[in-house]
């Protein structure tokens, strides 16, 4: 059996929910991956007379395609899809039988008005947390327009072919046999990439809003709500609703929740967001800001729009070692997420950067994955916790170098090795190896600002206990601010405290609110 009681009862309850008959035809060899897939397939039809299997051939094997009977759907899964991508299987099967996607009307009208031929390739490893959103994206646009197809790809059953495109990062989609885009993209952001995405004309006429939030992480979506139960007009701009928590594997330390993952909290936020009457613009990312009656937000599309109040919130990003080749190999062995990334290294060396917390973590993930791991940390001492580095120690696979200052990551075509120089001889040294994970901490997303408000020399926004700026009106919360712990709780508590201070300077002031 594929599937332990647990996933077999949750399945069986989701497979209640099928509207109409649904075909796996399967393309199956003598492997292992084969058979497990043909005891997947056979479990599903066991459980539900609305499935039917056949045998086919497929491009590659082993796959199984998710049709109507009668009905190409163009969805095909090479490989196993559990792991991350068990939901993905089921959201395949719900939608193929004729059970309405949840995804907002406007944007399945996009999806449906694309012209031209899509055939989407999806490289994926069932350990990467970002991966699902993307192949449940190009599922649902197979679904909903016949001259779109999807075939994810777990790159651990094709590994041949994954080298021979030199993927060394994932999420990977091909389109019609060229790369099309790398990383996690929602829905709006593939159909933005594909050229239908809204134009500034779509911000013509927007009222000014009482509470206007710059950023859609957690400190955003909490400032957001807050402001909306207060029953003013509330508004949030944001590049990537969810922001960086939508890279974050585990999280173990939001009080009350024992454990999720990154993306399932910030779809939660979403959810919640959506409760309230919120005009949420994604996918949009701030120029400018600036005061001249109201505060006017330019953003990059060009479009221009007006608060009484702002709230910063845009979070903070992965910080870059700034060394040659690091640009030049992104997504060709420079990585920044081992959980995502690593099973693409199986049986290799790489080089994590970083002695911190993450740095270490990271270490570890990747040395049960890997050859072996180089760890190397500027300082003369890892600064990670004790037991972190306790468990580092233990491993027999990786090497720590202290006082390393990274030189160079070296490559041709890709990722061949790294150069550092030891603060202790002077000398500089190379490690041969084949990926580089970068984990030295985060920047603040603040660059945009200029000097509109006063900001640290790291760039952090400073705020006072009451979470405003020195513009009066303009208020931050979350990673993008000076506070000294960078945590999704600290962030939402930062997120209500700078809602509710927006709130008292909008009623201590002459300027009508709008409700």
């Amino acid at each position: 059996m594929i599937l332990d009681a647990q996933i077999k009862a949750q399945l069986e309850q989701y497979l209640q929910l099928l509207e109409g008959d649904v075909l796996l035809q399967m393309s199956a060899g003598s492997d292992k991956v084969s058979k497990d897939m043909v005891d997947l397939v056979e479990e599903l039809s066991a459980m539900s007379p609305r499935i039917q299997v056949e045998r086919t051939e497929l491009e590659r094997t082993p796959s199984f395609s998710v049709n109507r009977p009668g009905e190409e759907m163009g969805i095909i899964f090479a490989g196993i899809p559990l792991g991350h991508e068990f939901t993905s299987l089921v959201l395949a099967l719900l939608q193929v039988s004729g059970r309405a996607p949840k995804a907002e009307q406007k944007t399945m009208d996009q999806i449906k008005a694309l012209e031209g031929t899509y055939h989407f390739e999806s490289y994926i490893s069932l350990s990467c947390q970002n991966c699902p959103e993307v192949v449940q994206s190009l599922n649902l646009m197979s679904v909903l327009n016949p001259n779109i197809t999807h075939t994810m790809i777990d790159g651990a059953a094709f590994k041949e072919e994954v080298e021979s495109k030199d993927i060394m990062a994932v999420p990977t989609v091909f389109l019609n046999g060229e790369s099309f885009a790398s990383g996690r993209m929602s829905l709006e952001e593939l159909l933005a990439k594909l050229g239908s995405a809204p134009d500034a004309s779509e911000f013509d006429g927007k009222e000014p809003f009482d509470v206007l939030v710059v950023g859609g992480g957690p400190a955003g979506a909490s400032a957001a709500i807050y402001a909306a139960r207060k029953g003013i007009r509330t508004g949030i701009v944001a590049e990537r609703f969810g922001g960086q928590v939508m890279d974050t594997l585990s999280i173990e330390n939001f009080i009350s929740v024992k454990r999720t993952e990154g993306p399932k909290f910030a779809a939660s936020l979403e959810e919640h967001v959506k409760e309230y009457d919120i005009d949420v613009m994604n996918l949009q990312r701030a120029k400018r800001l600036e005061k001249k009656e109201l505060f006017e937000l330019e953003l990059e599309n060009g479009a221009v729009v007006k608060g009484k109040t702002v709230i910063l919130s845009t979070g903070a990003r992965w910080r870059n070692i700034g060394v040659p080749g690091e640009e030049e190999f992104k997504n060709k062995g420079v990585a920044y997420c081992p959980h995502c990334d690593g099973p693409l290294f199986a049986g290799k060396d790489v080089a994590v950067i970083g002695g911190g917390n993450s740095g270490v973590e990271a270490a570890i993930d990747l040395a049960g994955i890997t050859n072996h791991v180089t760890v190397l940390e500027y300082n003369a001492e890892l600064k990670a916790d004790s037991v972190l580095q306790d468990r580092l120690k233990s491993l027999p696979n990786v090497t720590v170098l202290t006082n390393a200052r990274t030189q160079e990551i070296t490559g041709t075509d890709k990722v061949n090795g790294i150069s550092y120089i030891d603060l202790q001889s002077g000398e500089e040294k190379h490690v041969e190896l084949s990926g580089v994970f970068v984990q030295i901490g985060l920047v603040p997303n603040t660059d945009w600002l200029g000097d509109f408000v006063e900001r640290t020399s790291h760039g952090e926004i400073v705020i006072d206990q009451r979470g405003a700026t020195n513009m009066p009106g303009v208020f931050a919360a979350g990673d993008c601010t000076n506070v000294p712990y960078k945590q999704i709780i600290i962030s939402m508590g930062g997120g209500a405290t700078a809602s509710l201070s927006a709130f008292d300077h909008l009623i201590r002031s002459d300027i009508p609110v709008l409700v």
